[in-house]
């Protein structure tokens, strides 16, 4: 078996390798021993200092300070001398001791730092404090862990979200916390085995608290993992926070809901009616712009939809509702006046201006609702200046110098098509971009045939209160209105029902509804083509017989026709069926 004893090494050859200045002196004050480094310091050749009196090496005032001791005194003592090469140094004096009696002295010298060496040392203990402070009033918590996975130092907030103390883990590894069920899994042990950074989501047993956990790996030089910093943030209440916020969120569009189905059913009050879908879903649009109070929107639609209704609605329900709501159809201004309309003028700005000057369109409906109808009617040398307005937000009145601020809500609205206009160079290109930013489109009342009942029932209430009357509507009646295209949309309507109101004898409309419409047919067909008289008699007397029969078997025997006639002709002439 090899030799295990270890080799016998003298004690002078350990004391020469050591680095540091030390002499010791026998209780005369003769020395005894020199280190290699004591030597150089004091400037002697090695060996020399040995038998040297101190009082010859060390100044009189440090030996008579050091030596004044008692002898039966065993302390350590220390002092600050000035060395042969002028450095300062601490010198650590302290007796030694042999079966109980002084025998001699050993003193240590050790260098003062350089300034230098005392700004860095500052400066690292400034930066030890700092990141001290961080390291302790972090809210997210923090470990620091050996490249092994032994938990050097963990955070109060890393205590506090994980419910323990530094005492019952530090020194620890971490694979033994999981082990014993404090936490649920590792992200050192994770930065260990793929030496890189990893973020884990980590269950916290004792408080079951949620947290995200980022590992970061620190290397040494030679690549190895020195230490490990986990950042852990508690993400409980961010995940409750996300909760709440989903079911506000829910509740809220649920809110918006109601008050779009509120806001549908206050409809009727401003004389609109959208029983059909496609209605309801242009008012759910006109609403939607109101609440953001967007400008320059465009409503497109046939004479007598109800532009100008809607309009009004976009304003009623917009926070502006309590400010003006000015409408004017630009195809009833004289192309002269337009612009003194618009924008108003100064005092003496023309031949017949006011003395007072007059506030234009545009000023009236400062912090409200500016509708401009029939937009497509504006000359085309005003709409360079409208455009202008709406770009910049500021207009001059006829004979002004200074300008004025625009502040309202453009809704444009018009029955024509304005992209034909604009290949046609009767409307501006540039000013339709600036017009239709939001459009809205309303459809024709054939095309929305669920409106028709409603719209006919809220005027006959409406016609029936402004009367005094109490006229009604029967099945035949309203199959009759149902059955009718309505080419002048809404406004065709109410003009039917106040006509029939008004004029009718009887309280039962049906009779005088049926002439009405067929009075029409004649106006309007009284100088037509041989095709639209045969038409236009085909069809009184398929309403003939609709009043006369129950179904349109009856009806083929009355007319002399087949059935299958009778059905093809109705379809054609959109009549209802019984």
């Amino acid at each position: 078996m090899p030799n295990t004893h270890p080799v016998d090494i003298p004690f002078h050859s350990i004391l020469n390798h050591l680095d540091i200045s030390a002499l010791a002196a026998d209780s005369t004050g003769l020395i005894a021993y020199a280190t290699p480094k004591a030597e150089r310091i004091f400037g002697f050749e090695p060996g020399r200092m040995h038998g040297l009196p101190l009082s010859e090496v060390l100044s009189d005032a440090f030996i008579n300070d050091e030596t004044d001791m008692d002898e039966n005194e065993n302390e350590k003592k220390a002092a600050r001398l000035t060395l042969p090469d002028g450095s300062m140094n601490s010198v650590s004096h302290s007796p030694i001791v042999s079966n109980g009696a002084t025998v001699g002295s050993l003193l240590t010298f050790h260098p003062d730092p350089s300034p230098e060496q005392v700004e860095r040392t500052r400066t690292y203990r400034t930066l030890a404090e700092h990141m001290e402070a961080v390291f302790n009033a972090s809210s997210d918590g923090i470990w620091l862990t050996d490249g092994r996975g032994v938990v050097l130092s963990i955070n109060a907030a890393s205590e506090s979200l994980n419910s323990i103390s530094a005492d019952e883990v530090v020194g620890k590894p971490v694979a033994d916390l999981v082990e014993n069920g404090v936490i649920d899994r590792s992200a050192t042990m994770e930065v260990i085995r793929k030496r890189r950074r990893v973020s884990v989501l980590q269950q916290v047993t004792r408080t079951g608290r949620q947290l995200i956990v980022t590992g970061t790996p620190t290397f040494d030089g030679d690549g190895n993992i020195r230490m490990v910093v986990l950042n852990e943030r508690d993400i409980t209440d961010l995940n409750e926070l996300r909760t709440t916020l989903a079911q506000t969120r829910k509740a809220k569009e649920k809110a918006e809901a109601e008050l779009t189905g509120m806001s549908l059913m206050e409809l009727k009050k401003s004389h609109v009616v959208a029983e059909s879908p496609a209605m309801r879903k242009a008012m759910a649009t006109a609403q939607k712009l109101a609440q953001f109070e967007t400008s320059e929107i465009l409503l497109m639609g046939d004479s007598g939809t109800g532009k100008g209704l809607l309009a009004k609605f976009i304003h009623d329900t917009s926070p502006r509702r309590g400010k003006p709501f000015i409408q004017v159809n630009c195809a009833t201004l004289p192309e002269t006046l337009f612009e003194a309309e618009l924008f108003g003028y100064e005092k003496g700005a023309f031949t017949g201006a006011s003395e007072q000057g007059k506030s234009g369109l545009f000023e009236l409906a400062s912090g409200g609702t500016f509708f401009l109808d029939e937009v497509g009617e504006i000359p085309l040398d005003m709409q360079a200046k409208l455009l202008n307005c709406l770009d910049d937000h500021m207009y001059y009145p006829l004979g002004a110098s200074k300008p004025k601020r625009m502040n309202c809500i453009i809704i444009a609205a018009t029955n024509r098509d304005l992209e034909t206009q604009v290949r046609k160079q009767a409307f501006r290109r540039d000013l339709l971009y600036r017009l239709n930013t939001f459009t809205v489109r309303i459809p024709p009342l054939r095309k929305r045939p669920e409106d028709v009942f409603e719209l006919i029932n809220h005027y006959l209430r409406q016609f029936n209160a402004a009367f005094r009357t109490a006229k009604r509507i029967g099945p035949a009646g309203m199959k009759l209105l149902q059955s009718h295209p309505f080419p002048g949309n809404v406004r065709e309507l109410i003009g039917i029902i106040k006509k029939a109101v008004v004029i009718c004898e009887d309280d039962l409309l049906d009779d005088y509804l049926r002439d009405i419409f067929e009075q029409t047919e004649d106006a309007v067909l009284e100088n037509g083509t041989l095709p639209e008289e045969v038409a236009r008699l085909e069809r009184r007397m398929l309403r003939q017989a609709m009043e006369a029969c129950s179904n349109t078997r009856e009806m083929a025997g009355f007319l002399g026709v087949s059935q299958p006639t009778v059905v093809r002709k109705m379809h054609r002439y959109k009549l209802n069926n019984h």
